[in-house]
């Protein structure tokens, strides 16, 4: 499973600290794993119900957000050096596993995807970072996870949680009608 998480999530190798790397991993595959999931499976899961006309797969949006967030981070740090420090492992843990709660939050019936049980209770930010929570990820990247979406409004958010937010929504806004 290791080897289809790498090759769905390629930038999960940017992560420099082994520990955090390999929960990374064991989070997304235990997601697919509970969820019923296969790496076939993902290249075809939307990465929204909200939007009908969308064809973005769920693996797409997240290496895109990843990638965006990354992208920010790096100009931040350079650009705002000595002012501001962000933490890329974190960041990038945060990025790859911001929407890994949609393992739960959907299900596929006659071969549509549709919003699960589980998905109607708790949206995927919650499922996510309590899934994450229990194998022992860090703090801030719990917090990313639990922040991304419209949940983390009205809160105090961490550097990397506010440039993973904007990463999720630019990448999500852009398909608007």
């Amino acid at each position: 499973m290791t080897v289809d998480i790498l090759g769905l999530l390629p930038e999960i190798a940017q992560i420099r600290d082994d520990r955090l790397r390999d929960l990374t991993i064991k989070v997304w595959a235990d997601a697919m794993e509970r969820g019923g999931w296969t790496a076939a499976d993902l290249d075809e899961m939307p990465f929204t119900l909200l939007l009908k006309k969308v064809n973005v797969t769920l693996i797409e949006h997240t290496r895109a957000v990843t990638n965006t967030a990354y992208e920010i981070a790096k100009v931040m740090n350079e650009k705002y050096a000595g002012k501001v420090a962000v933490d890329l492992d974190i960041l990038l843990a945060g990025a790859i596993l911001h929407d890994v709660g949609k393992m739960f939050e959907y299900r596929r019936e006659g071969g549509v995807f549709v919003k699960s049980r589980e998905g109607e209770l708790l949206r995927h930010p919650i499922s996510g970072a309590a899934f994450a929570f229990k194998y022992g990820l860090p703090q801030e990247v719990v917090h990313i996870i639990a922040a991304h979406s419209k949940e983390g409004d009205g809160s105090r958010r961490t550097i990397e949680a506010v440039i993973v937010n904007h990463a999720d929504f630019v990448n999500f806004d852009v398909f608007k009608d």
